[in-house]
């Protein structure tokens, strides 16, 4: 198995955010991802994929804009969407496939 595979069935539930260093809209989403796997806690694994170092990863999830985001349930993708993203709505949207 590969590393991006084990990441994706790390937990029950698991978002990845893809994005890039150079991107200003990830800039701006950091803050708000971070407050995100604050308020989820154990719930969901959450990680920050940089696509110019982990090109693989994003290359196999499909990802063709920064930032990206997608929520595994149980290894499978259930939610993709690209681009700036509230962060209640974000939070909202990972609730709605938990338990």
């Amino acid at each position: 198995m590969d590393d991006y595979t084990n990441l994706i069935n790390s937990s029950p539930l698991v978002m990845v955010e893809f994005y890039a260093t150079w991107c200003p809209h990830c800039r701006r989403m950091m803050p708000v991802v971070a407050q995100v796997r604050e308020l989820l806690g154990d719930n969901a694994k959450i990680y920050q994929l940089d696509i110019d170092r982990d090109t693989e990863a994003a290359d196999k999830a499909g990802v063709s804009g920064v930032p990206t985001f997608i929520i595994y349930r149980d290894g499978n993708p259930v939610w993709q969407y690209s681009g700036e993203i509230d962060g209640n709505v974000l939070l909202k949207k990972l609730q709605s496939f938990m338990g």
